[in-house]
């Protein structure tokens, strides 16, 4: 399997899915240490994106969920910005608040959860490999059991 041809499959197949035509996204693999397993950098203005993927290290184990719940970050982009900044105005700028510590987390935690409930229902109705990942909660349970 070429991952490389596989994922750069999968991008076009859910770019256009879910509505992403016009947004020039390009494909980058990491092959190195990194403690994320994929990410997407937005320039809104442009309508341009680099999506990333571990492919060093991953702890997903279907590429295609992966990249499915990254372009969901790039559709949810300008809500996520929207509500990022309405924090910022109501508990300013300072991560060492708690108050704003916790309402910014309880904000990403919905986030994710949110977009990874999506791709798995989006993987379910069209996705060439259902299975979800358990990747990253099989690494954890690892650890666990080497203790």
């Amino acid at each position: 399997m070429d991952v490389n041809h596989d994922m750069q499959r999968y991008l076009d197949k859910w770019q256009a899915i879910l509505r992403l035509r016009d947004w020039d996204i390009r494909l980058q693999t990491i092959d190195r240490d990194w403690h994320k397993t994929g990410d997407i950098k937005i320039d809104a203005c442009d309508k341009n994106a680099i999506l990333m993927i571990n492919i060093y290290n991953p702890k997903q184990t279907n590429p295609e969920g992966l990249i499915i719940h990254e372009l969901l970050h790039l559709k949810l982009y300008g809500m996520d910005q929207m509500l990022e900044t309405q924090i910022n105005a109501f508990y300013g700028d300072d991560f060492s608040d708690p108050k704003k510590r916790i309402v910014y987390d309880d904000f990403m935690v919905l986030l994710e959860s949110t977009v990874n409930d999506l791709a798995k229902s989006f993987l379910e109705l069209n996705g060439e490999d259902k299975e979800i990942s358990f990747g990253r909660l099989r690494q954890e349970v690892d650890r666990e059991l080497l203790k």
